[in-house]
């Protein structure tokens, strides 16, 4: 299949989001055009079909487009879920709902909040990392529910869901994090960045030009 009948996928390899995106598609194995974007430097082409702006944005074949990373993952796994990320027959569909619309609306801004503590005066980083550290005392106490993993006996769409942001939170100040009385959490999290996934996630490739040759993921 060539490059220019695949989805395309504008990406930042480093964004949450955009590293959601890629575990669903990669669980799903749909492949994509991957387009690695500059943020202080965007593609016309992506502001043209998502004009949000953010990543990532999958425009699909058909011309239609995703541009909410979640979304992304579920449209990947509608394709094919040879993982039983969704459960079996979709039965963990509502909860990992839940599960992600928490860390997304409450979790996440927080997390913007103490890891860019100077642009939020308000009040202090520690205490920005106090209301993070809520969400990692009920996260460790679903992990420790079942063995290991958020909602099921296996890595599922929830904990792929959420590992991008934990990850991100606790590299914040990774000393803080291993520290924290939360052994579940932390497995979880080792685990994740020593799979080969996350390798395969976190591949650097080029900035896209429009003259370079397609990468496909």
């Amino acid at each position: 299949m060539s490059a220019r009948s695949l989805p395309i996928l504008y990406s930042f390899r480093r964004c949450p989001y955009a590293m959601r995106a890629r575990l669903g598609l990669l669980a799903a194995d749909v492949r994509v055009e991957l387009r690695e974007v500059v943020l202080r430097d965007k593609p016309s082409e992506m502001l043209i079909i998502s004009p949000k702006a953010t990543v990532p944005v999958l425009q699909l074949p058909d011309g239609q487009v995703i541009d909410e990373s979640y979304d992304i993952m579920k449209w990947a796994l509608s394709n094919a879920d040879p993982f039983l990320w969704l459960g079996r027959e979709g039965d963990l569909t509502q909860a990992i709902d839940t599960l992600v619309a928490i860390n997304d609306q409450d979790f996440k801004p927080w997390l913007d909040r103490y890891k860019y503590a100077d642009r939020y005066p308000e009040q202090s980083q520690v205490y920005y990392r106090d209301q993070c550290e809520m969400w990692f005392r009920k996260l460790d106490v679903q992990l420790e529910a079942h063995g290991g993993y958020l909602l099921a006996e296996h890595f599922s769409l929830a904990d792929a869901a959420l590992l991008p942001f934990v990850r991100q939170c606790a590299h914040v100040d990774k000393h803080w994090f291993d520290t924290t009385p939360y052994p579940a959490l932390q497995q979880w999290l080792d685990q994740f960045l020593e799979s080969e996934r996350f390798q395969t996630v976190m591949k650097k490739y080029a900035p896209w030009q429009p003259e370079n040759t397609e990468i496909i993921f």
